[in-house]
Formats: C-alpha cells, structure tokens, sequence
C-alpha cells in the first residue's frame, strides 16, 4: 500500500488529513472511509474493522442468502466509492480508506453464528491476513488499482478468514 502522491490521480487534500465535516459533504468519500472510522490517527484498518464487528452482530440474524446478497451488493458500492476517495486524496489505497476492512470482515463472518467470541476470533484472523498479505492477497494488491484493488484484496482476506472459521467450526473449535 503505497499513500505517497500519485501524478495519475487529481490530489484534493494532497498536504492534509480529512475532516469529518469533508467526509459528511461527499457520500463516496464518507462511505469509503467507513463512516468515520478510517479517521483514526493510527490503525485505521484495524478500526474500520471493529466498527464492523457490531454492524455484523446485526447483520447475523438474516438469512444466509440475504447476508450474501447485502454483503455483495455494499463490495459492488465500495468499488467507486473508493476509486472516487482514491483520486480526490490524490493517493493510491489511503489508509483512512476503510471500506475494504469493512466489506472483508462482513465476507470472514458469514458462515458462522454469531457470538462474542467469534467475532474476536474472526477480528484477529482477518486483521492477521490483511497486515501479512499472503498470497494470494498480497499479489492482488500489487496487480490490481483503484477501487476494485482496493476491495477485492480485502474481500479475498475476508473468504481465508471464513475458510478457516469454517475448518474450526467443523472440527469442533468453534
């Protein structure tokens, strides 16, 4: 992930951080920062990532397919919204960026109920994956830009984490 000035993107607030108040005044970019949460000083994925946890706590009762359906239809939303926040910041993946983290985790917890304990296990697993990048997420990253790169690096970390939720589940872990 590179946050260094891109001469391909046209740079809006190239010498400073976003504000809430920016945020709040282009949805796009409001979404892609995750409602706020990609606002936090430092490790803002790892916040855009507990701001999913509740929202997933919500999101557990529905049926299966309607969570596929939600889930599928917020990684399309995040596509633009983050190619959009991507060129007004003149920056390519901005950490504040947190859509992504988002989408990812919705992805790592569909296949499990929910409880408290899941839901931390899910958080570590899937921050785990998105800070070590291992393949094929790390190669996803570096291949593809905008916002398809952007979201689909982290809806891959997110189907690794469910994998291995999964495999815990079955095997009487969970």
């Amino acid at each position: 992930m590179s946050t260094s000035p891109d001469p391909g993107l046209a740079p809006d607030l190239l010498s400073r951080r976003p504000s809430f108040r920016w945020l709040v005044e282009d949805p796009r970019c409001l979404l892609a920062y995750g409602f706020g949460a990609g606002l936090a000083p430092v490790a803002p994925g790892t916040f855009g990532t507990l701001a999913a946890v509740p929202v997933y706590g919500l999101m557990s009762s529905l049926p299966l397919a309607t969570y596929g359906a939600l889930v599928a239809v917020l990684f399309l939303a995040g596509i633009p919204a983050c190619r959009h926040a991507e060129s007004r910041l003149g920056r390519r993946d901005p950490a504040g960026v947190v859509w992504d983290e988002m989408v990812g985790y919705w992805i790592a917890m569909a296949l499990v109920p929910f409880s408290w304990n899941t839901a931390a296990l899910g958080f570590l697993l899937f921050r785990l994956f998105d800070v070590l990048k291992p393949w094929p997420i790390g190669r996803l990253e570096r291949a593809l830009r905008g916002g398809l790169g952007i979201m689909l690096d982290d809806a891959v970390a997110g189907g690794l984490t469910a994998a291995c939720l999964a495999a815990l589940r079955a095997g009487g872990g969970l």
